[in-house]
C-alpha cells in the first residue's frame, strides 16, 4: 500500500484522531477534496463516513492496513507498553478484579490519563459506563463497576466530563453518589437536580436562571432520578420562561401528570426544543413502539415541525425502532407523511437496515429501501437469501473473494463494534453472513457458508460477544433457526462475555422464558444421547 503521508518520528495519537474527525466533518460538509481522499482508499463506501472508517482512511494514507496497525506503530515509536496495558484493562474492569486493576495502574500510571479511540473517558469511563439503563440497584451492579471506579478515582484518574454525563444518562444512582462524595460532580443545576438536592437548587437561585434549555435539562434529570419536588420547582421556572409551555400543559394533561409522565416514561428528547416538544416526541415514540398508528400519526400532526429538516435524526430513530419491533404499519404511515428524511441525499447513516437483518424483519425492506439502498456485500446477500449472489463472493476454488473488507458488514455497521471483538477480518464477515442467514431462515445459504469457512461457534451477537444461539433467544418463534444450529453441532455450552451464561441461561434469566430454556436443555441432552449412540436417530 502506497502512503500519501509520512508518519512523524514521534507521532501523536491525539493528532491522528483529530485528523480522522476532521476528515469525517469535511465529508459531511461536502468538501470535494475530503470525499476524493475517502474514495481513494474506500471506493465503494457509503458516505458520510463513520468515525471508524475515517480512521481507516487516515491509517491507509499513512501506509497502514488499518487503524490498529497505525496505533501499534505509534506505540512502538514512543517506546512504551501503554497500548498493551490499555488492551488488558477492559477485561480486568469487566471482571471487577480490583486487585489486578490496582497492579496494572501501578505498573502503568499513564493509564490514569489514557483515552481510547473514541475519547470515552478512559478507564474510568469503562468502569462507569452502562451497557443499558442502570436505574435500579441490580442493573447498576450488573452494568457498572463501582469498586473499580472508586479505585481509579483514589489513584488519581483524570475525570472527563463525559464520565459524569454518562452517569446522568444511565441513571446510575450509586455512582452519582460516589462522585458526589468524592467531590467530582460539577456544581451545576442539572447535577443538583439529579441528586434531588432541593436546597442546592434553591441556593442556585433557579428563579434567576434565564437560560430555558438549562432549566429544561435540569427538569429532565430531576425526573429521570425520580425527584418530584425538584422537578416541580424547575417546571415552574420553565413555564415562567416559556408561557406557551404553561398553556400547553394546563390546557391538556395538567402539571402533575406532566411531571409523572417524565418520571415514569420520559426520555431526554431534545430539551433544547422545549419540554412540550420533548413530551410530544415521547408520545410519538410510544405510539411507534406500541404499533398504535392513530396515536403515532396524531402526535406528528400536532407538531408537524417534527417532520422537517431539523428532525431527521428523530425520524431515523422512529424508523429504526419500528424496524426492530416489526412495526411495518408505523413505517408506512410515517413515509406517507411529508417527511424530510425522504428528501435527504445522501440519506443519513442509519441502523434501520441492520435492524431488519439482525431481528428477522427483512420483509420490511420494501419500505426501508425507499430511503436506504441495500448494501452490496456478502452478509446482506446472505440475509436476503440470495444464494446466487452469495456465491459470487467466493472464487472458483470456493475461497472468500471479498475485496475490501471495509465495504462489508460488520465494518459498515453504524453501531460501533464492542472492543472485545478486536479488529474485523474475513472470518467476521463470514460469520455475520452466517448469522443473518440463520436469523432470517435461509438455511440453504447458511449451509453453503458453513461449507465455505463460516464458524458455527462464532462469538457473533447483536451486541457483546456471545453466540448466534444467544441472539435467537430474543427473537419471535426462533425454534426452527435454533434447531438448524443444534443439528449442525453448535456448541451449546458457549457463554457470553458479560453474564457468563449459555443460551439456556439467557432464556431463563434474561428473557424469563422457562419453556424455551427447558427446550434448549432437552435438545442438548437429546443430541448428546445420539452422539453416544443411546438415543433415536
Amino acid at each position: 500500500m502506497t502512503a500519501s503521508n509520512s508518519l512523524p518520528a514521534r507521532p501523536s495519537l491525539d493528532s491522528l484522531r483529530k485528523q480522522a474527525k476532521k476528515l469525517a466533518r469535511d465529508i459531511t460538509a461536502g468538501d470535494a477534496g475530503a470525499i476524493a481522499r475517502a474514495r481513494a482508499h474506500l471506493p465503494k463506501i457509503v458516505l458520510p463516513l463513520t468515525q471508524r472508517n475515517a480512521q481507516l482512511v487516515i491509517a491507509r494514507e499513512y501506509g497502514y492496513a488499518g487503524w490498529q496497525d497505525l496505533t501499534a506503530e505509534v506505540s512502538k515509536r514512543l517506546g512504551h507498553g501503554l497500548k498493551w496495558a490499555a488492551m488488558q484493562a477492559p477485561r480486568i474492569i469487566h471482571d471487577n478484579d480490583v486487585e489486578r486493576l490496582k497492579q496494572l495502574v501501578a505498573e502503568y500510571p499513564a493509564l490514569l490519563s489514557w483515552r481510547g479511540d473514541d475519547d470515552d473517558g478512559g478507564l474510568l469511563g469503562m468502569a462507569t459506563g452502562a451497557y443499558g439503563d442502570a436505574g435500579d440497584a441490580q442493573r447498576e451492579q450488573s452494568f457498572t463497576r463501582g469498586a473499580c471506579a472508586e479505585l481509579l478515582i483514589d489513584a488519581g484518574a483524570v475525570v472527563a466530563s463525559s464520565v459524569c454525563e454518562g452517569i446522568l444518562g444511565s441513571r446510575a444512582k450509586g455512582l452519582l453518589e460516589l462522585f458526589r462524595r468524592k467531590g467530582l460532580l460539577p456544581r451545576t443545576l442539572k447535577y443538583f437536580a439529579a441528586l434531588g438536592d432541593l436546597d442546592a437548587v434553591r441556593v442556585a437561585r433557579v428563579e434567576n436562571v434565564h437560560d430555558l434549555e438549562t432549566v429544561n435539562e435540569a427538569f429532565v434529570f430531576a425526573c429521570r432520578f425520580k425527584h418530584e419536588a425538584v422537578a416541580s420547582l424547575l417546571l415552574e421556572r420553565s413555564m415562567a420562561l416559556d408561557p406557551d409551555l404553561g398553556r400547553h400543559i394546563d390546557g391538556s394533561i395538567g402539571r402533575r401528570a406532566f411531571i409523572t409522565h417524565f418520571i415514569e416514561k420520559g426520555r431526554s428528547h431534545a430539551t433544547g426544543a422545549g419540554l412540550w416538544i420533548a413530551f410530544v416526541m415521547d408520545q410519538v415514540s410510544r405510539g411507534a413502539h406500541d404499533g398504535d398508528v392513530t396515536a403515532f400519526v396524531s402526535g406528528l400532526q400536532r407538531e408537524p415541525q417534527l417532520l422537517g429538516d431539523d428532525w431527521v435524526d428523530f425520524q431515523d430513530g422512529l424508523i429504526g425502532a419500528a424496524t426492530l419491533n416489526d412495526r411495518g404499519a408505523i413505517i408506512a404511515a410515517l413515509l406517507d407523511l411529508d417527511l424530510a428524511i425522504l428528501r435527504r441525499h445522501p440519506p443519513p447513516p442509519s441502523q434501520a437496515i441492520e435492524h431488519a437483518f439482525t431481528y428477522a424483519n427483512t420483509h420490511l425492506m420494501p419500505l426501508l429501501t425507499r430511503i436506504w439502498p441495500v448494501p452490496d456485500d456478502l452478509p446482506h446477500a446472505a440475509g436476503m437469501g440470495d444464494l446466487s449472489r452469495v456465491k459470487r463472493w467466493f472464487d472458483a476454488e470456493g475461497k472468500p473473494a471479498l475485496g475490501d473488507l471495509a465495504n462489508h458488514a460488520p465494518a459498515t455497521s453504524v453501531h460501533p463494534r464492542e472492543p472485545q471483538w478486536g479488529e474485523f477480518g474475513v472470518q467476521q464477515v463470514l460469520d455475520t453472513a452466517l448469522a443473518w442467514s440463520v436469523i432470517n431462515r435461509h438455511f440453504d445459504v447458511a449451509d453453503f457458508l458453513l461449507e465455505h469457512g463460516a464458524n458455527i461457534n462464532t462469538n457473533w451477537n447483536s451486541h457483546e460477544p456471545a453466540s448466534i444461539l444467544h441472539h435467537l433467544v430474543f427473537l419471535r418463534n426462533p425454534y426452527e433457526s435454533m434447531r438448524f444450529l443444534i443439528d449442525r453441532g453448535i456448541d451449546m455450552t458457549i457463554k457470553d462475555y458479560r453474564w457468563d451464561s449459555n443460551a439456556a441461561g439467557w432464556a431463563r434469566h434474561g428473557y424469563n422464558d422457562e419453556k424455551m430454556a427447558q427446550w434448549l436443555e432437552e435438545a442438548e441432552r437429546e443430541r448428546e444421547a445420539r452422539r453416544a449412540g443411546i438415543g433415536p436417530e
